[in-house]
């Protein structure tokens, strides 16, 4: 009868363990950038982090300021040890060419990663890298990049009219902001295996710019007048990872938008490879005086192109 009893008793730990084991997701917020209720990397994060919390089975950890580092023996060194036992990763940060996730070190880390079907999604600034530091595994692990002066960055108000049926768009409508919405990405030969999630016909007047840098205009975005074009993805991974790329994210306030910001919950827990449920990830609006909370220091003012709260 004990026997039994253990036996059973065990039985119950173990389902019970295998039942509640978390999904890790470990996400990067970028060091200070540009003026004020811009790039507000840490503030922006931290609203999202909040609104996971409530999700059955996901942990998130939260490193601010750029890559995980510490000190050793006088000096600052890379501390890796966040990314153990990670399922996803999230960067939302600066990018180009001095990517906070490009040096070789890091890089190699990441691979390692994404070989053992880790997840990895990227936000605005993150999404760029350029094609001989980070662009051929940009577009192995998340489907594709910015690639300078083949892209472009204008400031304009993308219409979503439609979106597709997907994890990403559970409970999400369509929806319209104002942003740095980028497009003409690198994306893998044919697109292979991308998933467009957002997608939107910039104007005439969008194509001609001034695009926010270089100015442009640039005579191969001109020429592509009429075209649809994507601003998220979302691919799955013959390795078992998966990854996204969402090119918003530049105006701290849009994350008032209920579904801009219900997206991107939602993309983050598939991300992590758990359910997404069915009308979208529970969030809470996020309200004025929370939309100021966690602001960088920073001492320009914002410019007059930046967008009032969007609200829905």
């Amino acid at each position: 009868m004990k026997f039994t009893l253990l036996f059973c008793s065990a039985l119950l730990v173990g389902f019970s363990s295998l039942h509640s084991a978390d999904r890790k997701l470990v996400m990067i917020a970028g060091p200070v950038s540009h003026p004020p209720l811009m790039h507000e990397f840490r503030a922006g994060s931290m609203l999202l982090e909040k609104r996971l919390q409530g999700v059955p089975h996901l942990k998130t950890v939260l490193v601010t300021n750029g890559w995980p580092t510490k000190i050793v023996a006088g000096k600052r060194v890379d501390d890796n040890a966040v990314f153990e036992g990670a399922d996803a990763i999230f960067i939302y940060a600066d990018g180009g060419p001095n990517h906070l996730a490009v040096r070789p070190e890091r890089l190699a880390l990441l691979r390692g990663l994404m070989q053992r079907g880790v997840s990895l999604g990227c936000a605005h600034y993150a999404v760029e890298v350029t094609p001989e530091r980070g662009g051929a595994e940009w577009k192995e692990w998340i489907g594709g990049h910015y690639e300078n002066a083949f892209s472009c960055n204008p400031i304009w108000e993308a219409e979503f009219q439609t979106l597709p049926v997907h994890p990403l768009t559970r409970g999400v409508k369509p929806f319209k902001t104002k942003d740095e919405w980028y497009f003409n990405l690198r994306f893998r030969e044919g697109k292979a295996g991308v998933k467009d999630i957002l997608v939107a016909p910039p104007s005439d007047a969008v194509r001609d710019g001034p695009y926010v840098y270089p100015a442009g205009p640039y005579p191969h975005i001109q020429a592509a007048k009429g075209r649809a074009e994507t601003m998220m993805w979302a691919v799955e991974r013959p390795d078992g990872g998966r990854g996204f790329g969402f090119t918003g994210g530049h105006f701290h306030l849009n994350w008032q938008n209920d579904d801009q910001r219900r997206l991107i919950l939602n993309a983050l827990v598939w991300l992590a490879k758990l359910e997404v449920p069915a009308g979208g990830v529970d969030s809470a609006p996020v309200t004025d005086e929370e939309a100021r909370q966690n602001l960088d220091e920073k001492k320009q003012s914002a410019p007059r192109s930046a967008p009032s709260p969007a609200k829905t």
